[in-house]
């Protein structure tokens, strides 16, 4: 499956290790976040490059004080109409302030490109033959945005502020 990062199709160099499965000697792993709390010391020792997944179920606060050690951080999207994806994206991007790679995993849909980026993922499997495209279409389809979000982006409330001003 094709991994987009800010909308270009790029080499996914990560393995996610399941529970209860041995970790390989080197390279980039991903494990879930009872296994990385529950084993940390390990894996930060490992000097490889280490991520945490997290299930709609997880609470990213567990990870505050890790933080600056994971170099990417998956979100769980096991199916489209689960939402909590979106809300975890924006704990971990406003209130916990990580700044590492965060991306989005499991049922990815096109028409949720857009909110993905704009709640904080910057990299997401996307299963399409015209990733890029399509990514770039489904970004760019709102010019205006009524809500603050981890993107940054100017809300119409804000311009209309200013331009009272």
């Amino acid at each position: 499956m094709p991994l987009l990062k800010d909308g270009r199709e790029v080499d996914n160099v990560w393995a996610h290790a399941e529970d209860g499965h041995e970790l390989s000697p080197g390279g980039c792993i991903t494990v879930s976040l009872g296994r990385f709390l529950s084993e940390h010391d390990v894996l930060l020792a490992r000097n490889e490059a280490i991520g945490v997944r997290l299930a709609p179920s997880d609470d990213p606060g567990l990870l505050k004080e890790h933080l600056d050690r994971l170099h990417v951080i998956e979100v769980m999207f096991p199916k489209y109409t689960d939402g909590r994806g979106y809300s975890i994206a924006q704990l971990l991007r406003r209130r916990l302030g990580y700044k590492g790679e965060m991306r989005a995993v499991g049922h990815v849909l096109r028409d949720q490109l857009g909110y993905m980026k704009r709640a904080g993922f910057d990299a997401m499997m996307f299963d399409s033959a015209n990733a890029e495209d399509i990514y770039a279409e489904a970004t760019a389809e709102l010019s205006e945005v009524y809500q603050a979000t981890a993107d940054g982006r100017e809300t119409v409330f804000v311009k209309r502020h200013r331009g009272r001003a």
